[in-house]
């Protein structure tokens, strides 16, 4: 063999030695980091229902979280109970706010029966039903909770996305945005399930009608503006069988 030969050869190991020492290390690195990130997903979806409940630190225009310090041990306080809905079937739940909506939504395509959490909370001595909804907006996915009281009134909410435009479709998680959907009635009073849309050129700019089933689209965000109509109209109507059983 050549001088040559056994330098490619040596060569060819110690790439091999150098892929498997990083596959190594970067297993080692993610398997470390994976409970901080466990528990970073676990403190926003706990912030996330807060906020839809309007428990936030919010300033006069912008939206703003509880802290992550104390998100855990109010959502004891606040949270009085956490169902699990699938079909005919409700369960209360301690780990309900971790069910994997997207998981959930692709068991339902397959035919399967889905799991729908629901977290009842109490604040100021007034029931929140909150539900989690998801969907897709211009680039990728978009998501939100939406509280509401038993005749499925919106109490408050809170939207997000993972890439839509900034200063267009992105504008779904600015308090501009959300705040025109607290009031806003999802079922008419004959209990038909409505939904709301985001709709271009609303008559109700201000939006002080709440029974119109309508909120005022975001400029030059028209496709994100239908994804937020379409999860709301597509998940929330999951859960109307629930709250007219409420009514019994």
């Amino acid at each position: 063999m050549s001088k040559r030969t056994d330098s490619n050869s040596y060569t060819m190991i110690f790439a091999v030695i150098m892929v498997l020492i990083v596959g190594s290390l970067l297993a080692f690195f993610a398997s470390s980091l994976k409970p901080n990130i466990d528990e970073n997903k676990r403190i926003e979806k706990q912030q996330n229902i807060f906020y839809a409940m309007g428990i936030n630190e919010n300033d006069d225009s912008s939206a703003n979280f509880v802290s992550t310090d104390v998100a855990g041990t109010e959502f004891t306080k606040y949270i009085k109970k956490q169902l699990v809905i699938q079909g005919d079937k409700i369960t209360e739940d301690d780990k309900a706010y971790l069910i994997d909506v997207k998981k959930q939504q692709a068991l339902a395509k397959d035919g399967k029966e889905r799991k729908l959490p629901l977290f009842i909370g109490e604040k100021d001595g007034k029931t929140f039903y909150v539900a989690p909804i998801r969907g897709k907006g211009l680039w990728d996915a978009i998501w939100g909770y939406v509280a509401m009281d038993e005749n499925m009134i919106v109490q408050g909410a809170y939207f997000d996305h993972k890439g839509e435009t900034p200063g267009l479709g992105a504008n779904i998680k600015q308090r501009f945005f959300m705040d025109d959907f607290t009031g806003e009635h999802l079922m008419t009073d004959g209990g038909v399930f409505k939904g709301i849309t985001v709709a271009k050129g609303n008559n109700d700019p201000k939006n002080e009608e709440k029974t119109d089933y309508e909120v005022d689209a975001i400029a030059g965000a028209t496709i994100t503006g239908d994804g937020v109509s379409a999860m709301i109209k597509k998940d929330l109507a999951l859960y109307v069988p629930y709250f007219k059983n409420l009514k019994k």
